[in-house]
């Protein structure tokens, strides 16, 4: 018998998600003490993964009793393991926490030469297998989990370099001779076709970071390399995608976050239907299909020219407002929930930031939450103006009329609803030259 439950501090739900290879294996409900327990005889040695609104990977054998715990106020850094099965997954956990405290010193290192740049990561990697080597003379280890903690420190390690490449791309000042002969040694090994890691994120988003950089050496004339969700480059990746991976279900989803990306942000109704179109070709998960077209049929109408979605809002004093009603000057939409505190701190400060140097615009801060009374209270205490703040009526057919799918979304329109960009950010580095451009229409 194998079991995995665990608790689950501060919890946005009552249940529990278990997957295997992204498919749901079961719904676990919490218990007044929101703990959760699943057990089975059939449990096969692998990767699995459990979602609680975020997510994360773990490690299970036969004869495995693993428990976790975990704070959602911060899910990845408070998620710890006891019981049969522990070390592993403390293991894997230690190393995807070092991976991400390393995102935000990357970008300082992309800027030495390839040879200073090699010998950095070369180091970090070194901290990683020392790590792992600690972790074996202790812990012993299965051949099949090694694999996997190997797979975590090399695929990491490799990501790091093609994101130096796209990084770098533009650098005129590196020449072919900079490069280490063997600094791209791996990408003869590549496996295009793990079925164990075609769920697992380091492997997953090796292969697309690596495919992004193919799709740019094919495409490197076109100008388009610096938006990654161009049309052009989306094209292209998808073509190299189904020339390369082997593994249908790996191929499937790597095909599905491709053209998923492109349409969330594409502003070209006739570039959409091509791209349904070559990716209904390769792709032959039929749910992926029924997802896509109903995407494409979204973002068509959130493109330029069209009218904003009327979608139904609440105002602070409670009273109903249809989006339509509260638009009677150039506009921007954005959208905040309060479980966030920083980023709608953020947010607000960015849009009052706009808003002094563009005034002929007006900035709408709409809420995703369900909660009206805790939404109020919020604003009140917050300070902001309340003729400028309205909580979706409908959050689920807003999200999916408006496509509200990332915590930057917004959205401009002109004084008559008509939507000038579907799919704006107020951090986006372009955002101002847009507003500009906009006014001179």
């Amino acid at each position: 018998m194998t079991w995995i439950g665990g608790q689950i501090v501060n919890p946005k739900s009552d249940y529990v998600v278990l997957l295997k290879d992204n498919e749901v294996m079961d719904t676990i409900k919490l218990d007044s003490q929101n703990f959760f327990h699943y057990q089975s005889e059939c449990i096969k040695p692998g990767l699995y993964s459990f979602r609680h609104h975020e997510y994360q990977i773990f490690y299970l054998e036969p004869g495995d009793s693993l428990m976790l715990r975990v704070n959602t106020v911060d899910f990845d850094e408070s998620l710890t393991y006891s019981g049969t099965g522990a070390a592993r997954n403390n293991l894997l956990m230690d190393l995807f926490l070092m991976n991400e405290s390393e995102n935000t010193l990357m970008p300082s290192l992309y800027r030495l030469k390839p040879v200073e740049f090699e010998a950095k990561i070369d180091s970090l990697r070194a901290v990683r297998m020392e790590l792992y080597n600690d972790y074996v003379e202790n812990q012993g280890l299965c051949s099949d989990f090694k694999k996997v903690a190997l797979a975590n420190i090399d695929y990491d390690y490799y990501s790091k370099k093609e994101l130096y490449t796209s990084a770098n791309v533009t650098n005129q000042n590196l020449k072919p001779e900079d490069f280490p002969e063997d600094f791209y040694d791996y990408r003869k090994e590549i496996d295009f076709g793990n079925k164990e890691l075609r769920a697992y994120y380091p492997y997953y988003r090796f292969l697309n970071r690596y495919f992004d950089n193919l799709a740019h050496n094919k495409n490197d004339n076109s100008g388009n390399y610096l938006n990654r969700n161009s049309f052009n480059h989306s094209y292209e990746k998808i073509k190299i995608i189904d020339s390369l991976v082997e593994c249908e279900i790996l191929k499937n989803s790597l095909l599905y976050t491709c053209a998923r990306r492109y349409l969330i942000n594409a502003k070209d109704v006739e570039n959409e239907k091509q791209m349904v179109a070559i990716f209904n070709k390769t792709n032959t998960n039929p749910e992926h299909h029924e997802h896509i077209e109903k995407l494409a049929a979204t973002t068509m109408q959130l493109t330029p020219g069209n009218v904003l979605p009327n979608v139904m809002l609440v105002n602070y004093d409670n009273v109903m407002k249809d989006v339509h009603s509260i638009i009677n000057k150039p506009t921007v939409l954005y959208f905040w929930s309060a479980e966030s505190v920083k980023h709608f701190r953020n947010l607000h400060s960015r849009a009052a930031e706009l808003k002094s140097k563009y005034p002929e615009y007006d900035f709408k801060g709409i809420n995703t939450d369900t909660h009206f009374k805790k939404w109020k209270e919020v604003v009140y205490k917050s300070g902001y103006n309340t003729r400028h703040e309205y909580q979706l009526d409908n959050v689920k057919d807003a999200e999916q009329k408006l496509l509200i799918n990332s915590m930057n979304k917004a959205i401009i329109v002109d004084k008559n609803g008509v939507i000038l960009d579907g799919h704006s950010n107020l951090f986006s580095p372009t955002i101002e030259e847009n507003l500009l451009g906009y006014l001179n229409l």
